[in-house]
């Protein structure tokens, strides 16, 4: 499995050698996009960058929400064919969301399950690696059960009850040490 760089909490994380994660804030930071050489930004957060991508980087601005109804599986398949095709061609693609938390963790998760031919529970920890905080929200959770089952003809996350509703199968643990308010 690829070995990802340190984890960083206000940067751009690397997730391959094509492929980074981060907030917001940090996706706009020209001199960070500079040093990693991001060649395509993809921003799925409700509104468009107020400034402008440097000169010669791609910008595509998916305008969705961060909730468990948005229908983000319908951007599967564009956005991770988009950063396997940026990285054919020697570029890099960042995905940023508000948090870098949820939508952003969800499509470089699908992105590894369909290019990188691992499972979305390996898909899931490869990112963990890269960036500690990620934890989509249980509809896009869903949806990734879903685009796995497609892609590879099984699942290796399921969705379980538990007190706090219903959850991935690899939160379970956690979930048992939680009190519900």
């Amino acid at each position: 499995m690829h070995q990802p760089s340190v984890p960083g909490l206000s940067g751009l994380c690397r997730v391959t050698e094509h492929l980074y994660i981060s907030n917001s804030k940090a996706a706009s930071l020209v001199s960070l996009l500079s040093v990693n050489k991001i060649t395509c930004i993809i921003n799925v957060t409700e509104t468009k960058s107020r400034s402008p991508p440097p000169h010669g980087v791609e910008y595509i601005h998916i305008p969705l929400s961060d909730s468990p109804s948005t229908p983000l599986a319908d951007h599967f398949d564009f956005v991770v064919d988009k950063i396997q095709q940026t990285a054919r061609s020697g570029g890099r693609t960042l995905v940023h969301c508000n948090a870098g938390v949820s939508r952003s963790a969800t499509l470089c998760m699908a992105f590894l399950v369909k290019h990188h031919s691992v499972t979305l529970m390996e898909a899931h920890a490869w990112i963990k690696t890269c960036r500690p905080m990620v934890r989509p929200n249980n509809g896009f959770w869903k949806q990734l059960i879903q685009y796995e089952k497609a892609l590879l003809g099984c699942t290796s996350v399921r969705m379980v009850s538990s007190s706090m509703g219903e959850i991935p199968d690899i939160y379970e643990e956690e979930a048992r040490n939680m009190i519900p308010f």
